[in-house]
């Protein structure tokens, strides 16, 4: 299973870049910001999205989506949520919320900055912001596979 994994995107335009590689996921996942309904029907005009909100989402989104949430795709439990506090301690947060669930990834963002790492056995990804440099280097997004028992996280930078 392919997956697209987005978080952050504000309501700004969405890279073409990212719109064309998740015509060929099979699931999008939105870790929350959106920030309106409009920009959560870019993602479903595309492919099923499920998602977390984010401390920008409008109640729109709020009503649709949960703060956090744990899915199963090809028997692998995963985390969402989208993160809380300062950029340099979404991680720590994040690992707070997920510290009683037994779960192989954890999906986050709210600091925009990538990070794919696996902690205690736990993959933590955050694909950045595709649209916003507020705290990162350079935007991104990511593509996560789940197959034959083995999760690929990869980070991808918006080249646009």
């Amino acid at each position: 299973m392919k997956i697209g994994i987005v978080a952050d995107t504000h309501s700004r335009e969405v890279p073409k870049q990212l719109l064309k590689d998740f015509k060929s996921v099979d699931l999008i996942i939105h870790a929350g910001d959106f920030c309106s309904l409009k920009d959560l029907e870019i993602f479903t005009k595309i492919k099923d999205v499920e998602a977390v909100y984010g401390n920008m989402d409008d109640p729109q989104i709020r009503k649709l989506f949960p703060e956090k949430q744990v899915i199963t795709l090809e028997g692998f439990k995963i985390g969402l949520f989208h993160g809380e506090g300062p950029a340099k301690r979404t991680l720590e947060f994040t690992k707070e919320k997920f510290k009683n669930d037994s779960i192989d990834i954890v999906i986050f963002g709210h600091s925009h900055i990538p990070f794919n790492e696996t902690i205690d056995d736990v993959l933590y990804f955050n694909p950045g912001s595709p649209n916003d440099m507020i705290t990162a280097p350079y935007c991104a997004y990511g593509i996560l596979e789940l197959k034959n028992d083995k999760i690929t996280a990869k980070e991808i930078k918006v080249k646009e």
